[in-house]
């Protein structure tokens, strides 16, 4: 059942909805998608990632550290979603605190994806998209830091959407890096999509960088049949495996056969987008991360000798060795003798990088790129990190710029592995971002079974 289908469900029929949702997710506890199922509320069921705040919840952001915090409060998204007729419904496995490009890293174990057991579902909001995708959940919530809503989106074959940074309130949600952070909906067709993020979306006075702009429901307005300026980067393409560009060729030409006009256009290499958001990142969540430190929340080392002993041991125990990792990386480049040579550099080329997609957007509407180099790998196949870092390489300049973009499913290898590609936007365009989206998903008709 879609989102949109369940909306229109009259409201003694929810429990039955609830009912066989749960059935269906205790059969593909496999999968191990859910963290838990906890519920919060008796409206339409959506799944929460495990780092977006839902009072009374166990919310640990999939990390041993956050072991018996409950949360206080609802995050906004939380308060709008339950104002529409939706409720949280379980607690989406993820990337311990969202650093992640595979689920692997998660305190409850990993996620799989649901077209095959052997290969990661994507990261960080693994957990969403194998649920959408095994059908364990009508939609889901996620977050985007530099590609964490559409990676395991176009891995497991849904629509994920990163919204423009400032469209939808970061209160409520765990920071990471709080200048790329936004939350967005995951879902299984691009109309709910859509919906989901006419829900979650405005201002919110809580949030100082939400922005305060004129906004309109995008869902009503859908019109696939505009025809617009769509740009593919060509040297993009070049470094991608051979499925993706096969999946970006029919793009292609699936959009000139509905009228679309196609632009071709080059960008910066993708390397300096990876060096500058590494860097601005970690340099973010070391801050962050910082109030982890087993004393206000959450769980705290057994008999320190001190309280220099309890921070280390807390924090040494508590995070995992990815997390370890970007919180050293971004406490060095932090550091007095470093910042000038790499934050300060990093956040210079983040501009260019800004300037880089505004150029083309003077005359494109939308950018098609690819999501990720390849499909979903295997376990264990990303063992290096700069290797999995280097998988983020299309996906975490839309994060840098704050552009919003979609990822959906264009076409499936003959294992049956999807292939996904996503639509950039311009700022607050997100309009255009779905009806391009809806037209494209329409031309490629992609069979979700």
């Amino acid at each position: 059942m879609t989102l949109k289908e369940a909306l229109a469900l009259p409201k003694e029929e929810i429990g039955t909805l609830r009912a066989d949702l749960k059935k269906r997710i205790e059969e593909r506890s496999d999968i191990n998608a859910y963290i838990a199922l906890d519920e919060a509320g008796d409206g339409v069921p959506l799944l929460i990632k495990d780092n977006i705040q839902v009072k009374g919840w166990n919310v640990t952001a999939a990390s041993k550290i956050l072991q018996g915090y409950v949360a206080p409060y609802n995050a906004t998204v939380i308060e709008k979603i339950e104002n529409a007729g939706l409720a949280p419904f379980g607690r989406a496995n993820m990337d311990e605190f969202a650093m992640g490009s595979s689920t692997e890293s998660s305190f409850y174990g990993k996620t799989l994806n649901p077209h095959d057991p052997n290969r990661v579902p994507g990261g960080s909001s693994g957990g969403s998209a194998a649920a959408v995708a095994a059908d364990i959940a009508i939609a889901a919530l996620g977050s985007d830091t530099g590609g964490s809503i559409r990676q395991p989106a176009a891995f497991c074959g849904i629509v994920g959407m990163k919204p423009t940074y400032g469209r939808v309130s970061r209160w409520g949600l765990g920071a990471y890096s709080s200048s790329l952070d936004q939350i967005g909906p995951m879902t299984q067709n691009v109309e709910d999509a859509a919906i989901l993020y006419d829900i979650i979306s405005g201002h919110d006075t809580r949030d100082s960088t939400s922005a305060n702009v004129e906004y309109a429901p995008v869902a009503p307005n859908l019109n696939p049949g505009r025809k617009l300026k769509i740009a593919v980067i060509d040297n993009y393409i070049k470094d991608a495996g051979s499925e993706v560009q096969h999946a970006y060729q029919k793009a292609i030409e699936a959009l000139e056969a509905e009228g679309h006009t196609i632009i071709h256009k080059e960008m910066m290499g993708a390397k300096y987008d990876i060096a500058a958001y590494y860097i601005i990142a970690t340099a973010e969540a070391s801050a962050n991360l910082s109030r982890y430190d087993g004393i206000r929340y959450g769980n705290r080392a057994e008999d320190p000798k001190d309280l220099k002993d309890l921070y280390l041991r807390t924090r040494s125990e508590g995070f995992g060795e990815e997390v370890k990792r970007r919180i050293l990386l971004g406490s060095f480049v932090l550091s007095s003798g470093y910042y000038d040579a790499y934050y300060l550099k990093a956040q210079k080329v983040r501009h260019l990088i800004k300037n880089e997609f505004e150029n083309v957007f003077e005359d494109a509407d939308l950018i098609l790129s690819p999501v990720a180099p390849t499909a979903a790998f295997k376990f264990g196949e990303m063992a290096d990190p700069l290797q999995m870092y280097l998988s983020d390489a299309y996906t975490i300049g839309v994060n840098l710029a704050g552009l919003p973009a979609i990822s959906l499913p264009i076409e499936k290898r003959d294992d049956g592995l999807p292939v996904g590609l996503q639509l950039i936007g311009k700022h607050f365009d997100e309009q255009t971002v779905f009806d391009g989206a809806m037209s494209l998903e329409r031309a490629v008709a992609y069979e979700k079974k």
